[in-house]
């Protein structure tokens, strides 16, 4: 294994096949060097967030140290491994084929912030993951991998906000997984209003190329990728095409490689990068997949899954299940949240069924325009970019659908993903999660 690549062929078995690999050298190196050495190593290699905000993890480390030297406070490290983005499944692939480089990533990590501790959110529900993290950080804690006793596993729920770094902190703390007004770097685990301890809050896949990037150096790291955005990023793609799964690209390769090259799409309708942004259409195919380019073209990277629907499909349908999906999420602590995603769903599912009317529109339009009023994290904000650009985009296809109700035979699910099988490339999607109620609770079988 290099720098430049995180998914082996075949799952890694045990700590001897991980070091037979390679593995072991990014810590060993890192503990060689003074922690603020190892920061501007990783700040060196350009290495952005992999969680969807794509912030440069050197800098973010930083401000943690430093906000923790300016309160005279402990900071914590929390790996955010909680993955609930529809249409992601690369943190729990990470997880499963090679938990030991997470682990390693995390040592350096402490070793680097002088963090007191760290932990891992992850949802109990992955229990295959689950199992092979707490094997991993056991075996290496065992062989004296400096840093791997300090790291505590914290279990969850199923909910898609505990994947929201301020909830993590609440659940990893024992409580519900509802976001703070603080964000982490200023309020983090165990505070105090003495103690604020600040923490870092990196992703799975964040965390695992710290190990590659401390192992082989910031020029193997840079040789993949673009100036801007360095490395690898791992992708999923599902929906209407023949050749689902999880896919290790350099970043800045072009859309059109993963959606139709290897995912085999055809006559695509539209594709949705989870729930978070704005929609995409085929004419942009040709863009670059980095931070930057999706975001100049008014969409966003997010967590790396692309859910694509061709044109065999209902878009008025696709918008309103996925805006039954952040209706549902939403935690209702922010009002204008909850009641709106809610009052959007409910007119886009009147609209499916074949009673919507113009007002109906107007007033869904109206609704992405206030549901983020005071929100405390980004879900309203994914619900007016995801619902607003849908109806921008497809205007003619919303207004031909009022008081014509949808072809059942072509509607699709939540993509919220159970499984991948990545022999045969079968995707299977939540099978429960239709019953899901708006307080979290699930409706009777």
């Amino acid at each position: 294994m290099s720098a430049d690549l995180l998914l082996p062929d075949l799952p890694l078995p045990d700590l001897a096949a991980y070091e037979a690999a390679g593995g072991g050298r990014g810590l060993e190196r890192a503990l060689a060097m003074q922690p603020g050495e190892v920061i501007e190593e990783v700040r060196a290699s350009g290495l952005r967030g992999r969680g969807g905000a794509g912030f440069p993890t050197g800098t973010k480390w930083t401000s943690v140290i430093t906000a923790a030297a300016d309160t005279q406070s402990p900071c914590y490290l929390v790996c955010n491994a909680a993955e609930g983005e529809p249409g992601t499944y690369k943190d729990r692939t990470l997880m499963a084929r090679n938990p030991f480089q997470l682990i390693e990533g995390i040592c350096i990590a402490l070793h680097a912030t002088a963090a007191a501790s760290g932990y891992v959110g992850i949802k109990r529900r992955f229990e295959h993951e689950l199992s092979r993290l707490i094997e991993a950080r056991d075996a290496m804690a065992a062989a004296g991998y400096t840093g791997a006793d300090r790291i505590r596993i914290a279990p969850g729920p199923d909910e898609y906000l505990f994947g929201e770094e301020s909830a993590m902190l609440e659940v990893v703390e024992g409580k519900l997984p509802l976001p703070r007004i603080m964000p982490p770097y200023m309020t983090g685990l165990f505070a105090t209003m003495a103690s604020p301890n600040p923490t870092v809050v990196n992703n799975v896949e964040t965390l695992s190329h710290v190990t590659w990037i401390l192992a082989d150096g910031v020029e193997q790291f840079r040789s993949r990728g673009t100036q801007e955005a360095p490395g690898t990023m791992v992708f999923t793609v599902l929906g209407d095409v023949p050749n689902p799964g999880v896919y290790e690209l350099p970043l800045g390769t072009p859309l059109r490689t993963l959606v139709t090259d290897i995912g085999g799409a055809t006559d695509i309708l539209a594709i949705y990068g989870g729930t978070s942004n704005s929609v995409i259409t085929p004419d942009v195919l040709d863009l670059p997949m980095d931070f930057d380019s999706l975001g100049e073209a008014g969409t966003g990277l997010g967590s790396g899954g692309f859910i694509v629907y061709d044109t065999s499909r209902d878009i008025v349908q696709v918008c309103a299940t996925l805006a039954r999906f952040l209706a549902i999420e939403s935690c209702g602590q922010c009002l204008a949240c909850k009641l709106g995603t809610a009052d959007m769903w409910e007119r886009l599912d009147r609209i499916v069924a074949g009673h919507g009317t113009s007002a109906d529109l107007d007033e869904i339009r109206k609704r992405t325009l206030t549901v983020t009023d005071l929100n405390r994290c980004y879900l309203p904000v994914g619900a007016a970019l995801l619902i607003r650009s849908t109806l921008d985009t497809f205007a003619e296809a919303f207004v031909a659908h009022l008081g014509v109700a949808s072809d059942p035979a072509v509607a699709v699910d939540v993509p919220k993903i159970a499984s991948i099988d990545h022999a045969t490339g079968a995707v299977t999607l939540d099978p429960d999660y239709h019953r899901k109620r708006s307080d979290w609770s699930y409706a009777e079988a």
